[in-house]
Order: C-alpha cells, then sequence, then structure tokens
C-alpha cells in the first residue's frame, strides 16, 4: 500500500539541519554516506529544515521509496538539534512529535514502591 509506514520496524529521526530541497536520491544518500545505515532497510527516516515547519519521511516498500512530507501551517516541531547524529525514535516518541511535543519527555509519573503511601 502505498505509503503504509505502519509496517517500518523501525523509525530514525535524523537530528540538527537538513537540506529541504533534497529528495529521494539526496535524502538516501545521507542515510547511508553520512550514518552508515542501510535507506533499503524497513525503516522510517525523518528529515527537518532549519525553521521546524516542515519534515520529510523516506521509506523503503521493497519496491521502491515512498517520500512523505508534512508542513505545518501553525507551529513548528520539537526536532532535536543535536548534528551529526540519526536517533531511534519508539512509536511513543513518532507519536509525540507528531503531535507537536517534544520527543524529550519528562517523567511525569513517579511509580509507587510497594507499601509507600503520599
Amino acid at each position: 500500500m502505498l505509503g503504509d509506514i505502519t509496517r517500518a520496524e523501525d523509525i530514525y529521526i535524523v537530528c540538527g539541519y537538513s537540506d529541504m530541497r533534497k529528495s529521494i536520491d539526496g535524502l538516501a544518500a545521507i542515510i547511508k554516506e553520512t550514518f552508515g545505515m542501510d535507506p533499503f532497510s524497513p525503516s522510517l527516516f525523518l528529515f527537518c529544515g532549519r525553521r521546524r515547519d516542515r519534515l520529510k519521511a523516506l521509506f523503503w516498500e521493497g519496491d521502491g521509496f515512498v517520500l512523505l512530507y508534512k508542513r505545518l501551517e501553525n507551529g513548528n516541531f520539537k526536532w532535536p538539534r543535536t548534528p551529526e547524529q540519526a536517533r531511534r525514535l519508539t512509536q511513543q516518541e513518532f507519536r509525540w512529535l507528531m503531535e507537536g511535543l517534544t520527543i524529550d519527555q519528562p517523567k511525569a509519573i513517579r511509580k509507587a514502591r510497594t507499601g509507600e503511601i503520599y
């Protein structure tokens, strides 16, 4: 199915700024040459530009690449700016990112230990 990113086994965010003028071949080259990863793996790779209001996602479907593009009308993505890094995301972190939240959520709930009273 065209663009079914739910089949992605891993999700990687390319931290720092990416050149949003790049298309499939350019983004695949970044994945391979900069990070030494396989762009043909069943992984979703996310890229964000300097303005942080748009992102591109690259996914290999087995018979070709799918390039997804999302532009926010208001606000921006909370994108990590550490350059030269590809970071693996969990499904929850991916949802947070798509909802406009930071992927580094603080621990809001402390787990109670047995017998502990608040």
